[in-house]
């Protein structure tokens, strides 16, 4: 894959680890945008560096078209124009239809989704003028299907993927392919989407057919694939990384191990 400049949206975020190792062994140069101190990122950066990437650490409000404007003219001064912009803001919150305050509410869908819209203005236009860019969505199942427990986390998700369709169908134009990863049950999301109203979760892992979670070496093995010209004719894709998951109808029927055996 020849060389290209990648943006990370929220590096700090669960994903942000698994992405910037893949596309920094891919060769790839990075933009990290954090909310963490620069040092914080010395070991990354020294990792990165052995691979032979070159980064740059931004801080940009994602909701300002003003802070991504000034951060895109710094990073094209550096690095020069982004060609894949990876979106992974996925902050969630317990926060049932009935019981959510308006502060929260508000605050994910600004983190998720209205910082997916500014990034898809500010990046689209600069594409659009190259005729050449890639946008990545890492979002969630949760886009389509209700968590019983963190309801304006779902919201959120199932703007940013009418967005990633909108998008798709007007920047396609100009060359500029637009996908969403939808991101299935990962260890811990039991505890994330704990909830006294769905059993979504209960017994989760036995679920996947193979009774085997994601891992965030998943989302960037399939989000670099995205970013490659072997995915050339992908746009306006939604892709569920989920293992099966949400395929799962029958509880009785889960892959649990017998009694006494153990499964790695």
């Amino acid at each position: 894959m020849p060389r290209k400049v990648v943006f990370i949206a929220d590096a700090d975020s669960w994903s942000g680890e698994g992405l910037i190792a893949r596309f920094s062994q891919g060769g790839m140069d990075l933009i990290l945008n954090s909310r963490q101190d620069d040092g914080e990122w010395e070991k990354v950066l020294a990792s990165c560096k052995t691979s032979g990437s070159k980064v740059l650490v931004t801080h940009a409000d994602l909701c300002s078209s003003r802070d991504l404007s000034a951060m895109l003219d710094e990073a094209e001064n550096g690095l020069g124009p982004v060609d894949v912009m990876i979106h992974n803001c996925c902050a969630i919150r317990p926060a049932s239809v009935e019981s959510c305050e308006e502060p929260d509410f508000v605050e994910i869908m600004q983190r998720n989704a209205k910082s997916a819209f500014f990034c898809t203005q500010a990046f689209g236009k600069r594409m659009a003028e190259r005729r050449s860019g890639n946008f990545i969505f890492a979002g969630s199942i949760h886009s389509e299907k209700p968590t019983g427990s963190s309801f304006a986390y779902s919201a959120s998700q199932g703007a940013v993927k009418m967005l990633a369709h909108e998008a798709a169908l007007f920047l396609g134009r100009f060359g500029i392919r637009v996908n969403t990863i939808e991101m299935g049950p990962v260890e811990g999301a039991d505890l994330v989407f704990h909830s006294h109203l769905s059993g979504l979760y209960d017994d989760y892992r036995y679920k996947v057919p193979a009774a085997k979670l994601g891992t965030v070496n998943d989302l960037a093995e399939l989000a670099f694939f995205l970013a490659g010209e072997q995915s050339g004719y992908l746009n306006g894709a939604d892709i569920r990384l989920d293992g099966g998951f949400l395929l799962h109808y029958m509880d009785h029927r889960m892959n649990k191990p017998s009694e006494g055996e153990t499964r790695l």
